[in-house]
């Protein structure tokens, strides 16, 4: 297989060395709007991978780099902003599309929290019929979160329930940063967008809908030694990925953010830092929110400052298939003190890298296939779970017989 990367930010590149480690696929290909940062993604990596420059708001030329490398597949590892221009490049050259992250949301313009606008992954799924006349697949979220949590859906779906009341993600970690009064393990623009968008649950009898930021606290007990954190609703993916392809009373996504991450988020919101409108500072017209993100470390510069356990996961209630109540959860954690050593990757890249590779080589042989715009709860679960415990970063399942407060 041959695999365009679009970004060669911590997740791309966490992608090539995995990539390389692994010794998968034929021809990798790592495009970035900075070359410099792509030379360095495959910098010490083996021939077979190679570094160029791309803007990836250019279809035209990203059509015309597919064609030349004669990719197979393209990985999109750029922040949401991108997706489109990325996702129809791909279907205009013939080619695989994934991405972890799919089109962005806008809030309805008069009842933002309580009607739906444009949901995230819209723009994608309006294009899903002609993805499927053509015979290409476009495999969108297809990180850890949306991603495995998907894959741990259609397993508790196919294996564990007869019927499921709740899909629950449930997304905690006790990650410290040496040094940090305040740096995010993950990109801020794409945090702040979707925790200040307001999130959105599911329920059999009413559809998609929505509600405040930071709605429905709960706490929830996290394993690897993390513990309880009290979760909140964000808007995620799984939200509306998940009930297109499997049956469940309600889903919903929940992170483990913290008082002190959410106060940084209402603040930066409350003065307007949240917004990507650009305004005039001097004889420069700036994004407030790109700003934040330049005053902020790169996450993918904090692994040697970073400790601790993330650990992303699905919780499902329902009935079993023995037809006795049941209450699991399916999760995977990663150290980050294992994931440097292993990869030179910090924990929470590492763990969103890994999944997108995991597809590629399930596709690569077939185990995987599929025509349209498709979440990953629409593909078979167990060859996905199966090859990540073959590369030695194991899944776990934890019973939980105990009620729900």
């Amino acid at each position: 297989m041959r695999v365009l990367v679009v970004g060669a930010g911590g997740v791309g590149s966490a992608v090539v060395r995995t990539v390389d480690r692994w010794n998968l696929f034929e021809r990798v290909v790592v495009a970035d709007y900075d070359v410099a940062r792509a030379r360095r993604a495959v910098g010490g990596a083996g021939d077979r991978f190679a570094a160029v420059g791309l803007d990836a708001r250019d279809e035209q030329a990203m059509i015309e780099l597919i064609r030349a490398e004669r990719c197979d597949a393209v990985l999109n590892a750029v922040d949401p902003r991108f997706v489109m221009p990325v996702f129809r490049a791909a279907l205009e050259a013939g080619v695989t599309y994934l991405d972890m992250a799919m089109s962005l949301s806008r809030p309805h313009p008069e009842d933002p929290f309580h009607t739906p606008g444009v949901k995230l992954g819209d723009e994608q799924f309006a294009m899903a019929e002609e993805w499927e006349r053509r015979g290409q697949l476009a495999l969108c979220g297809i990180g850890v979160e949306p991603g495995l949590s998907d894959v741990f859906a259609r397993y508790a779906a196919d294996r564990l329930f007869s019927t499921m009341d709740e899909i629950g993600v449930r997304d905690g970690a006790n990650l410290t940063v040496r040094g940090y009064d305040f740096a995010p393990t993950f990109s801020i623009w794409t945090t702040i967008e979707e925790c200040l968008n307001p999130p959105v649950v599911w329920e059999r009898a009413r559809g998609w809908y929505v509600t405040e930021p930071f709605s429905e606290p709960e706490v929830f007990s996290f394993p690897a030694g993390i513990g309880p954190l009290e979760c909140v609703n964000v808007e995620h993916e799984e939200v509306l990925l998940v009930p297109r392809w499997l049956d469940a009373g309600r889903v919903t996504f929940k992170y483990g953010l913290g008082h002190e991450f959410i106060e940084v988020l209402r603040t930066l919101h409350r003065l307007g830092l949240d917004s990507t409108s650009p305004v005039r500072v001097g004889e420069l017209d700036v994004s407030p929110r790109d700003v934040v993100a330049a005053c902020l470390p790169d996450p993918a510069s904090l692994g040697e400052l970073m400790s601790g356990v993330t650990c992303a996961g699905t919780w499902v209630r329902g009935t079993g298939s023995d037809g006795s109540p049941r209450e699991v959860y399916l999760y995977h954690a990663v150290d980050n003190e294992w994931s440097m050593a292993g990869f030179g990757s910090q924990a929470v890249v590492w763990q969103t890298a890994v999944n997108p590779i995991v597809a590629l080589e399930l596709l690569d042989t077939g185990a995987w296939a599929g025509a349209g715009v498709l979440g990953p709860e629409a593909l078979p679960a167990e060859p996905f779970l199966d090859l990540l415990n073959a590369h030695g970063s194991p899944w776990e399942l934890e019973e939980r017989v105990q009620p729900r407060a």
